[in-house]
């Protein structure tokens, strides 16, 4: 399991090395660390670890040392590695039109982020060019992606260029 905890420790020497410790005490592995001096609540400072462990047992083992040491765990949760591409899209369309094909996306594959920008109607022409930049958890996410927008395009008459 590769998880992210905020944590709050009191601001004394040794609180940051007491606050990681017990991951390795779990057999854990520590990814990552940002110790924020400047964010300090009631005497504690925040630290932000990103660590792995193998199963549920051992982040509640980790849990209960955390807790006997006086480490308040403000968030804690699953992390995750995503994938990003831009699609391009040129033709005759308006906003409805795109917002509709992204609703229809969503429904094929889980998007964890959308952004959407699309140009004006230009005075020689009635076409309009839209990027999106779509992000969801894994490649062949993607690739599905990639044939729902080219063959949405094909469909409706419009050029497509993906992965820019």
């Amino acid at each position: 399991m590769l998880l992210n905890a905020e944590l709050y420790v009191r601001d004394l020497p040794g609180q940051l090395v007491g606050s990681l410790e017990p991951i390795s005490m779990v057999d854990g592995n520590i990814i990552g660390v940002v110790h924020d001096r400047e964010k300090i609540v009631n005497q504690r400072i925040m630290v932000s670890v990103t660590f792995e462990v193998k199963n549920s047992r051992k982040l509640e083992e980790l849990k209960a040392i955390w807790k006997s040491k006086d480490i308040i765990i403000s968030k804690m949760g699953s992390v995750y590695e995503t994938v990003t591409r831009e699609f391009m899209m040129v033709g005759r369309f308006n906003a409805t039109y795109i917002e509709n094909l992204i609703d229809e996306a969503s429904r094929i594959v889980k998007l964890e982020s959308t952004d959407i920008g699309y140009s004006s109607k230009n005075l020689n022409s009635d076409k309009r060019t839209a990027m999106i930049t779509a992000e969801v958890r894994c490649r062949e996410d993607l690739d599905k992606l990639d044939r729902f927008f080219s063959d949405a395009c094909e469909k409706d008459d419009m050029l497509y260029i993906r992965g820019l």
